[in-house]
């Protein structure tokens, strides 16, 4: 008989769109796969949804607060439903971006400098030298992602709007020049390097994200092989030392400007990543030889509680 698999979408956060999308291309693959398959969309009663449909796995396409937080995580453990990704103490501590950096660096893992600050605090002073980067703490998508250029007189107006949505502590992080690349890891196992680009962005935002032609992905990363080498120890040491399981992606920088060796920082880990056609995991695993189909059924078979 087959699994009965919860395909959990949606949710409660900004990035409710592009989890809708990761949910219904899991769902399909999975159905394709031969699971029975509940798409669910997640709402404050999914405890008592959850309890009614009693499937064997809940397969998390959650993004952002209350789905990659720790806290549906949580929920899954208290009905003993087994699922997929990271556990309640790993997704609440890589949501918080300046303590996952602060664990990341304990391992050995270079990131680039950064500390938090109310949103008040910085309205009207630079709090450091320009360039830099302001990253809400709890968001994902790059939403509320502000780049402060060197000939910025001035913070971005927008943290003083009364529309800002984004929560009031904030990261601010040295601006790091240089290459976007990522790196998945499946398991216990660091996977390809990818570089990303983006054209007529100003930085791999909302848009390049998910956008048609926003981005291109080139997999594997036209880098040195000993650049290639440190990327993936630093993403699998990251995976390890914030306690994370399943499928993760790991941001970095790879500033090359001054020579093939460069500068490496990491940014942040994504303890649920993008599974949309667009998405990043889902390319640079087809390149490690995983279809999407074997990419969903190895996070199923992969699923359980305590994580």
């Amino acid at each position: 008989m087959a699994k009965h698999v919860a395909v959990l979408m949606g949710g409660l956060s900004s990035e409710r769109p592009v989890s809708l999308n990761s949910g219904k291309a899991c769902a399909d693959a999975l159905e394709a796969e031969g699971y029975e398959v509940s798409r669910v969309d997640v709402d404050r009663r999914i405890a008592e949804t959850l309890a009614e449909l009693k499937p064997d796995v809940a397969f998390n396409a959650l993004h952002g607060p209350f789905g990659e937080d720790g806290r549906i995580q949580g929920i899954l453990e208290y009905l003993q439903i087994p699922y997929t990704h990271s556990g309640v103490a790993a997704s609440a501590l890589a949501m918080n971006k300046l303590l996952a950096k602060t664990v990341a660096k304990s391992a050995g893992v270079p990131v680039a400098r950064g500390r938090v600050m109310k949103r008040q605090a910085i309205a009207d002073v630079h709090p450091i030298a320009p360039p830099y980067v302001i990253k809400p703490v709890a968001e994902g998508s790059s939403f509320g992602v502000l780049i402060v250029r060197e000939n910025q007189s001035h913070p971005p107006q927008s943290l003083s709007s009364p529309e800002w949505t984004f929560g009031d502590d904030l990261l601010i992080e040295e601006f790091v020049h240089g290459r976007e690349l990522t790196c998945a890891v499946m398991g216990d196992v660091a996977l390809d390097v990818c570089e990303i680009t983006t054209e007529g962005h100003a930085f791999y935002d909302y848009d390049s994200k998910y956008s048609d032609g926003g981005s291109v992905h080139i997999v594997p990363a036209e880098i040195p092989a000993d650049v290639a080498r440190k990327i993936q120890e630093w993403a699998l040491a990251a995976h390890r030392a914030i306690g994370c399981r399943g499928v993760t992606r790991s941001d970095f920088r790879y500033d090359d400007r001054f020579g093939p060796k460069g500068e490496i920082a990491w940014l942040e880990i994504n303890t649920q990543p993008g599974m949309t056609a667009v998405s990043l995991v889902p390319d640079i695993a087809k390149q490690s030889g995983h279809s999407f189909g074997d990419l969903v059924r190895w996070m199923v078979e992969d699923a359980s509680c305590e994580r």
